[in-house]
């Protein structure tokens, strides 16, 4: 299960585990994420979960003992919850945060479903009245956790019940930007066809500051930066079709200036930065982005060397960039030929 803070979202190489700012607590053994680092032992188990319900179930202690149908949810027992759901005191339970057998964090049997798989558990629920974009107290929805853990039948089932393609503002991470960091394309397509935002909104980060101050400050944040430090090309070439800024990948201001120094200044800086092959450049320059942000000649001949630049792709950028210089000045030409034109018409017809 994916239960995180957004600690840390620095791409650790195309060789390695990737991160995500929303992962930051240890695997538990099956895959399911959540025991906080630091707690091994027998005892310090149960007594962290005891802790977590009095922090943070939904009613006390004595009334979250029976986890029947969070626990069905898990293992994906549908009659068990089809049957629990005809009595009214789990009706009224549907929408209740409690930490079950396996889990640690308090979650709606909805979110528990989404995360283990249970597609046919997850369209039950909804249709008995789960609410669909609860968070848990990580902010995490029950469509974030689906796509995190890889469930494209869950993640379109929640779609097409109305679940927000954005997940909460709450977390710090969104499913279009994990689908777009481990590669999911088809998770991703559905995202977007949903009318997920592929471009980051600084506006809406959590803890932002005042509206006027609000800039992006990084590229590590936007799905265009993460799929192409991945080399995932194909989720890339979606973002960008989708309408995402080439530039920036962010809505509203950006500031360039507050950008950690020798971090890339714009997506094609990152491309080259990462050593994409030459399509991530390609296509970059087929939707519009402009090549004169990246200042390849001012990187000193040290932080070069760091770089491990792919040479079709740069060569590609070269001859792109070239050409649209070229083009510039040949505009600049054309307009400069067309008001001389014109001031020397105007003269004539004053002379006269």
């Amino acid at each position: 299960m994916a239960e995180g803070n957004g600690a840390d979202s620095r791409p650790a190489g195309p060789g390695s585990q990737p991160r995500d700012p929303g992962d930051s607590l240890e695997t538990q053994p099956g895959g399911w994420r959540g025991a906080p680092l630091g707690v091994t032992d027998g005892n310090a188990g149960p007594n962290l979960k005891e802790w977590l319900r009095e922090q943070f179930c939904d009613h006390p202690i004595e009334h979250c003992e029976d986890t029947r149908l969070h626990d069905a949810a898990y293992v994906g027992d549908l009659q068990t919850i089809r049957s629990l759901l005809q009595e009214e005191s789990f009706q009224s339970r549907i929408n209740e945060k409690s930490v079950w057998c396996c889990g640690w964090l308090p979650c709606t049997p909805l979110r528990i479903a989404a995360t283990a798989g249970h597609g046919n558990c997850v369209d039950f629920l909804i249709q008995k009245g789960a609410e669909i974009d609860l968070v848990d107290v990580k902010g995490q929805t029950a469509l974030y956790v689906a796509v995190v853990n890889g469930h494209l039948e869950c993640a379109q089932i929640l779609l097409e019940a109305g679940a927000d393609p954005n997940g909460s503002r709450h977390h710090r991470s969104t499913p279009v930007y994990h689908a777009s960091r481990v590669g999911r394309a088809d998770i991703l397509k559905e995202l977007i066809r949903y009318g997920a935002d592929v471009d980051v909104s600084p506006s809406l980060a959590p803890g932002a500051p005042p509206p006027a101050s609000r800039r992006l400050t990084s590229l590590v944040v936007c799905p265009l930066y993460i799929s192409a430090a991945y080399h995932n090309l194909q989720c890339f070439k979606l973002l960008l079709q989708a309408g995402a800024n080439p530039d920036f990948n962010c809505h509203g201001p950006v500031n360039v200036q507050g950008f950690c120094r020798g971090s890339p200044v714009c997506v094609m800086d990152a491309v080259l930065r990462h050593g994409c092959e030459a399509a991530f450049v390609s296509l970059l320059v087929d939707f519009g982005a402009n090549l004169n942000l990246v200042k390849w000649e001012a990187l000193n001949a040290e932080s070069r060397g760091r770089v491990k630049v792919n040479p079709e792709a740069l060569q590609v950028f070269k001859e792109a960039r070239s050409k649209c210089n070229e083009l510039k000045t040949c505009c600049y030409l054309y307009i400069h030929s067309f008001i001389e034109h014109l001031l020397c018409a105007y003269c004539a017809r004053c002379w006269d």
